[in-house]
């Protein structure tokens, strides 16, 4: 009897990754139509709110919407934006004037800053107190650090903000990106845009740490009392070395696709952070879209912020199955 030959690893993994990227794309064709109608149902008018205070007849609101393509059917809008997407064309921005395109890429600049180096820094914060409050439940380090992330996980990001603008407003600058004066020079400008993030970066890292320190406590006290952490205290490693080279790994696992999930949010910005302190990034001018009911502009935020997030979604699902063999297995 000849036995079948076992399916190739390689295969597996093409195939594992082809299903995923596969769902990846249905996901943003979902997405894509999804995101068409929902702001085409919000209430209001994008030509009276945009001409409210202006003396216009009606054929010249007619006039103005025929030029935004605003009084074909919606089928026919659908089609154009759809063809125009396919293109890499994000339309013309109603407020702005301009390629939606172009203004994106001047915003997400500022955001991937703030909203990057924010999840950076709470992740290394909430992963590094998730470990220290697990490996000793119940001490007054864990009750203390687990109380006080429950505490500003439960703010408000805008109102956290406030609170923190009134009282360190006198040592750090509370609005915008930079001075009006802001040196040309690299060093010195560098320096002025690092002392106007610390506000909107404080804020955001105090709201978000929580999150990766619940996850990872959790995660850990689930792996401290198991077979393969007994086996290397009996073989008489430290219990550092059993923290640090065999708990922590394993628990690290059901992190990853909360930290790429944040991840994927960056480009999206913190509406009401940056709105706050007025930074100018995909935030502040997401905000600024809504208020005039800027379609074109509202559509391509939409559309790059979802792009990051299945895609970060999807790295992490690789990343899952190259570091859990339970996944490798299934």
């Amino acid at each position: 009897m000849v036995e079948a030959p076992s399916p190739r690893k390689g295969g597996g993994v093409l195939r594992y990754v082809l299903t995923k990227i596969g769902g990846a794309l249905v996901s943003v064709a979902l997405v894509v139509v999804f995101g068409f109608l929902l702001f085409r149902v919000m209430p209001g008018d994008p030509v009276t709110t945009m001409t409210r205070g202006v003396p216009l007849s009606g054929a010249q609101l007619d006039q103005r919407r025929h030029e935004m393509g605003l009084d074909k059917p919606l089928p026919a809008q659908f089609v154009d934006y759809l063809v125009n997407l396919l293109h890499g064309d994000f339309g013309q921005s109603y407020a702005y004037n301009a390629p939606v395109g172009h203004i994106i890429a001047e915003r997400i600049g500022p955001t991937v800053l703030l909203v990057g180096l924010a999840a950076i820094l709470a992740a290394a914060l909430g992963l590094w107190l998730g470990v220290k409050s697990a490996w000793h439940r119940g001490g007054p380090f864990d009750r203390a650090s687990v109380g006080t992330a429950l505490v500003f996980w439960s703010f408000p990001a805008w109102w956290l903000g406030l609170i923190l603008m009134m009282i360190f407003g006198g040592w750090f600058p509370s609005g915008g990106m930079q001075s009006v004066d802001s040196p040309t020079a690299l060093i010195p400008h560098a320096l002025d845009v690092a002392h106007h993030l610390v506000l909107p970066l404080v804020t955001l890292v105090l709201v978000i740490y929580g999150q990766y320190q619940l996850v990872m406590r959790s995660s850990l006290l689930e792996e401290m009392h198991s077979d393969y952490l007994t086996t290397a205290r009996a073989k008489g490693l430290r219990d550092d070395l059993v923290r640090r080279r065999h708990a922590v790994p394993n628990a690290l696992l059901p992190t990853i696709t909360l930290v790429f999930m944040h991840l994927g949010l960056v480009v999206s910005g913190a509406i009401t952070v940056e709105a706050v302190f007025s930074w100018p990034g995909l935030g502040q001018l997401t905000a600024e879209a809504l208020k005039v009911k800027d379609l074109p502009l509202l559509q391509g935020i939409f559309i790059v912020l979802v792009l990051a997030v299945v895609t970060m979604n999807l790295i992490a699902d690789v990343l899952l199955r190259v570091f859990d063999p339970r996944v490798r297995a299934s």
